[in-house]
C-alpha cells in the first residue's frame, strides 16, 4: 500500500502519483493510443483511504488488482472496476479511488494477466491479437467471481454489490451483470453490444438482454465511430423483450472513451454527466 510504511506526506505521495502517473502515460499502453493530454488527468488523493495493489487468487494463479477502500471501515458496499484493453494503469487506479472517496470498496483486476501484460504492447493490433483476442470470457467471470469473495472477506458488503466498466470493461459489465445474481447495478461505459459468437466469447450483451435482469445503465457516445447507435438500438428492442429497468443515455457530442481524462477523446461535460448518473443509479439501486 503506497501510504504504509514511509515517512511521506500525503501531499508527497499525491506529487510521486502525479509524477509515476505521467510517465506510465507516455509509455506502454499509451503509445497504442491517441496522445496523452496531461491537462485533463484527474488526480484522486489516497487521504483516508487504504489504496494500493493486492493479489488475489484465482483459479490456482496469484493476480494483482488495484485496491482502493476508506481506511478503517466495514461493511462497505462494493464496486468491480473493469478496465479498458489497457488494463489496470493510472486512470483506472483513479477511478478506483474516486469511489473510495464516496465510501465504497472498489477493486480493479488485472484480467489479462494470463495472456501477457497489456502496459508492455505499444502496438495496438498486437495487443489485440496476442493477448485481448485470447480472453475467454469464462476465465474473466471465474476471476471476477474471485475478486467478489476477496472483497467479502476483506470489509465489503456482498450485499451492495456493483460493477463499472470501460469499453472493453463495458461489455464484461452488461455479461457479469447476467452471470452473477448477486450484481445490483451495474453502469457500462461504451462497452460493445453485438459481435460474433466465437468459443471464447460465445455471447455478447444483445444476446443475454432478453433474460437480464440485473440493471444496467448503458452510457455511450452518440459520434461513437465503433459502437454506432443502431447497435444501442438493437439492444433496447432486446432489452423490451423481457424484463430489465436497463436504461441509455447517449451523449450527442461526445465519442467514444469520452470518460478517459488522459486522452484527447476526454468530454469533459459528459464525463462528469456519466460519473452523476453512474452515482445515482447505483444509489438507486442497493449499492451504496
Amino acid at each position: 500500500m503506497p501510504d504504509v510504511g514511509t515517512n511521506k506526506t500525503v501531499e508527497d505521495v499525491d506529487a510521486d502519483r502525479r509524477t509515476f502517473m505521467k510517465a506510465t502515460l507516455t509509455a506502454g499502453f499509451a503509445a497504442a493510443v491517441l496522445p496523452v493530454t496531461a491537462d485533463n488527468m484527474i488526480s484522486t488523493s489516497t487521504q483516508g483511504l487504504t489504496a494500493g495493489t493486492v493479489t488475489v487468487q484465482m483459479n490456482g494463479r496469484t493476480v494483482p488488482a488495484y485496491v482502493a477502500k476508506p481506511s478503517d471501515k466495514q461493511d462497505l458496499p462494493v464496486i468491480l472496476v473493469i478496465s479498458e484493453i489497457f488494463g489496470v494503469h493510472e486512470h483506472i487506479a483513479d477511478v478506483a479511488r474516486r469511489f473510495a472517496r464516496l465510501g465504497y470498496l472498489a477493486i480493479a483486476p488485472e484480467l489479462f494477466i494470463r495472456q501477457g501484460d497489456v502496459k508492455q504492447i505499444s502496438d495496438i493490433s498486437t495487443l489485440m491479437s496476442t493477448v485481448i483476442s485470447k480472453v475467454p470470457d469464462q476465465q474473466v467471470f471465474d476471476d471476477l467471481d474471485a475478486c467478489v469473495a476477496w472483497a467479502g472477506e476483506n470489509g465489503g458488503n456482498l450485499d451492495k454489490l456493483g460493477i463499472t466498466g470501460f469499453c472493453w470493461g463495458g461489455r464484461i459489465t452488461w455479461l457479469y451483470s447476467a452471470y452473477n445474481p448477486k450484481i445490483k447495478a451495474g453502469v457500462a461505459w461504451y462497452g460493445r453490444l453485438v459481435g460474433q459468437s466465437t468459443e471464447l466469447t460465445p455471447k455478447h450483451p444483445v444476446d443475454i438482454a432478453p433474460t437480464l435482469t440485473t440493471p444496467v445503465l448503458g452510457l455511450y457516445g452518440g459520434k461513437d465511430t465503433g459502437i454506432s447507435l443502431d447497435t444501442v438500438e438493437q439492444m433496447k428492442a432486446a432489452l423490451a423483450k423481457g424484463h430489465s429497468q436497463s436504461q441509455f443515455v447517449i451523449y450527442p457530442d461526445a465519442g467514444h472513451a469520452f470518460h478517459a481524462d488522459y486522452r484527447p477523446s476526454y468530454v469533459e461535460s459528459a464525463a462528469k454527466d456519466g460519473w452523476s448518473r453512474c452515482l445515482v443509479w447505483f444509489k438507486a439501486n442497493g449499492v451504496a
